[in-house]
């Protein structure tokens, strides 16, 4: 099960107070140091580095099944998270795709400062999720976290809403489905598989476009690269 957190317990204490007791609810275990947090193999390709810089902060935006999918590959490999503000991120979702709940913190209702708490929870876990819920975020307060970011060597991933100077920038769209049916049967059926087109954009380089199949093998959620030619962008 994921480790729930509940701030109205929180209050009063120190920012140094707070970060050790959601560190005592995560379970630990000791991993080794890498540079780069792990994302779907099929999606390593696609990103500059090959995976999530630590100290970075990306903006990731569209179909949930790519927050789903990061997430899953860092908790899964043995790191920790936390979770901020996402309250339609799903469990069961995120377990498919292989996360590690008891290695993730989640925090679907964190008051009325999200962003303060995801600058406390960047000393300690290797990845921290904000949901902003449409706001848009001063970009005198963005600086100040990114540098706390890259000071702690916590990656950062902020969704749904306005966040400016992010080094990475994901949109997921979904343009198809698959297990509807054919012919006489279009329509009806399950669907099994989603069709994503994943575009990224960084400071250093060309937007670039990816094509992935995510679909459930055995109860499990695997990515897959669909190179078909498409020329359309997002």
């Amino acid at each position: 099960m994921p480790v729930q957190v509940d701030f109205e317990m929180l209050e009063g204490l120190s920012r140094t107070e707070r970060v050790e007791h959601i560190r005592r609810r995560i379970a630990s275990s000791p991993t080794a140091e890498k540079s780069v947090l792990p994302v779907p193999s099929a999606l390593a390709s696609l990103l500059p580095h090959g995976g999530l810089v630590r100290g970075s902060v990306v903006s990731v935006s569209g179909a949930g099944s790519l927050l789903v999918g990061m997430l899953a590959s860092v908790t899964g490999s043995g790191r920790h998270a936390a979770v901020i503000g996402c309250p339609r991120l799903g469990l069961l979702a995120a377990t498919e795709h292989g996360a590690d709940l008891s290695r993730c913190a989640w925090i679907p209702d964190p008051g009325d400062d999200p962003v303060e708490i995801a600058a406390v929870l960047l000393d300690g876990l290797d990845l921290v999720v904000l949901g902003l819920g449409g706001a848009s975020v001063p970009p005198s307060r963005t600086r100040a976290v990114i540098a706390r970011a890259r000071n702690k060597g916590s990656t950062l991933i902020v969704t749904d809403g306005q966040w400016d100077g992010a080094e990475l920038r994901l949109d997921a769209r979904v343009d198809g489905y698959g297990g509807l049916g054919a012919g006489n049967e279009v329509g009806h059926g399950r669907v099994r598989s989603l069709r994503l087109a994943v575009q990224v954009s960084s400071r250093s380089s060309q937007p670039r476009i990816g094509h992935f199949d995510v679909a459930s093998a055995g109860g499990r959620v695997e990515w897959t690269e669909n190179r078909r030619p498409q020329l359309a962008a997002i």
